[in-house]
């Protein structure tokens, strides 16, 4: 069995690399003496489905293409599927290898040892002294607890759109939306998603603890162009209100809201419980402090208050 299923995704990695226009499945399926086995047109879809993911994942860059008529092919571009002359001194091996070891998810733990492997017999150097062996060596550790990862990571490097539940900090219920993912990157202990939201026809941000369900690939190419570089810690940080210009004026109840005080540039008690703080006012305080239910209320300024209020009163409805 082990055999059939390699012979068979050699034959499938041959017709993508070998092709000049993407291939249909009802072409591949006519080419591969595996697929023309298979007895109805499930089985084969699952099993062409399954080769697909299982090439990818060794690193076969497949590309999705809608033809006019709409029908969906498949095709691995020889410049894409070739790696340049690998030249590493053993400062840069030495840094990869400290990489490869950042990762705790299992899955990529074994993506980045085969890939190490790979490059030290394309030549890459090996370092004198490995991580393993030193003793008292720091060791970096990228935790990933959310299931939602992997699929997005695997949709960034596809160019895949996706389809995901998410629940805003404001709201009692998660809403539908469709992406397409632009990069991923841990900030303050935290993942985060940038991509082009279909739903509000703009850039946004997701946080991926906020992601409810499965993640769902969807078919078809991106409607938006990918930034060259993609400033997910600025973006999100504009959007948690560190990039703030103004000050805004809240009252906080006594021993409530550390994490607040731990931001206010002025602090002053008013007595009867509560202290008053100013706080750099940036965009996505207005949600934050929603947090902080009864024991936070907005002064100044006007519309940050008008914000909150609306924002509490929605979840309220429910």
């Amino acid at each position: 069995m082990a055999i059939a299923k390699a012979e068979r995704l050699m034959n499938l990695a041959l017709c993508l690399l070998g092709t000049r226009r993407p291939l249909s499945k009802r072409e591949l399926r006519g080419s591969i003496e595996a697929y023309l086995e298979a007895s109805t047109d499930d089985s084969f879809n699952r099993m062409f489905e399954r080769d697909k993911d299982d090439l990818r994942e060794l690193g076969l860059v497949i590309e999705t293409v809608e033809a006019l008529d709409g029908e969906i092919g498949y095709v691995a571009r020889g410049d894409s599927n070739r790696l340049p002359p690998i030249t590493l001194d053993a400062e840069e091996a030495a840094a990869l290898g400290l990489a490869a070891r950042v990762w705790q998810q299992a899955r990529l733990a074994g993506a980045a040892s085969g890939a190490l492997q790979k490059l030290r017999a394309a030549g890459m150097p090996e370092t004198e002294e490995s991580y393993e062996e030193r003793p008292g060596a720091l060791e970096p550790r990228i935790p990933v607890h959310e299931a939602a990862f992997e699929p997005l990571m695997l949709a960034c490097r596809d160019r895949r759109p996706v389809v995901f539940a998410y629940r805003k900090a404001n709201a009692a219920r998660p809403e539908q939306r469709t992406v397409e993912p632009w990069a991923l990157e841990c900030w303050r202990g935290h993942w985060y998603l940038a991509g082009h939201d279909r739903d509000r026809g703009a850039e946004r941000v997701f946080r991926l603890s906020r992601i409810t369900g499965r993640v769902r690939a969807r078919t078809g190419g991106y409607t938006a162009p990918v930034p060259d570089v993609v400033t997910v810690r600025e973006t999100v940080a504009t959007w948690a209100g560190e990039t703030a210009t103004r000050t805004a004026l809240i009252r906080l109840r006594s021993g409530c809201g550390y994490p607040l005080r731990a931001r206010a540039v002025a602090v002053r008690e008013l007595g009867d419980g509560w202290d008053e703080l100013e706080i750099p006012y940036g965009h996505g305080l207005d949600a934050w402090l929603v947090e902080f239910g009864p024991d936070a209320v907005v002064l100044e300024p006007a519309d940050l208050r008008a914000d909150v209020v609306d924002r509490l009163r929605a979840v309220a409805k429910g």
